[in-house]
Formats: C-alpha cells, sequence, structure tokens
C-alpha cells in the first residue's frame, strides 16, 4: 500500500490523524493544508535526530510507556543541546 494511496489516507482519518501527503499527479486533489505539507521537515528532522539514540532507532524497550520516557528524555536532551 503507498503512502499517497486512498486507503492509506482512509486509515489515518479512522485513527483520528489528518494526513499530510500531496497526492500524486494523476490523482485528484486531496485536502493536505500547504502549511503543514511546508512544516513536514520539522517532524522529520526531530525524528533523525531523535533516531541518533541507539535505544529509539532500535525500539529496545519492551513496553510502550517505556519506549515513550525514553522518546520525552532523548527530546529534551536534544532540546537542552540545540
Amino acid at each position: 500500500m503507498g503512502y499517497a494511496s486512498h486507503k492509506f489516507r482512509e486509515y489515518l482519518w479512522d485513527r483520528g490523524s489528518r494526513p499530510v501527503i500531496l497526492p500524486r499527479k494523476n490523482d485528484p486533489e486531496v485536502a493536505c493544508p500547504k502549511w503543514a505539507y511546508r512544516h513536514r521537515r520539522l517532524v522529520e528532522n526531530l525524528w533523525a535526530r531523535l533516531k541518533e539514540w541507539r535505544t529509539v532507532a532500535t525500539r529496545y524497550e519492551k513496553t510502550a510507556a517505556s519506549f515513550l520516557s525514553v522518546i520525552l528524555i532523548a527530546a529534551t536532551a536534544n532540546y537542552i543541546k540545540t
């Protein structure tokens, strides 16, 4: 399933998210705010910095709560560093 597919967009809407994926050239227009698409890089850059932490990149943590706590610690360390 491609990320720009209609089925994937419906899946995101059903989960309560708002997809920020531009359609392919041959697809009909979909609601994708330009400001949100322009700022996607901020989220992608944050994930790239978080994945510098080995435990975040490899998901060593067994539970979702402990994984979230590692992400929060990594994000805090990144914020303090910058």
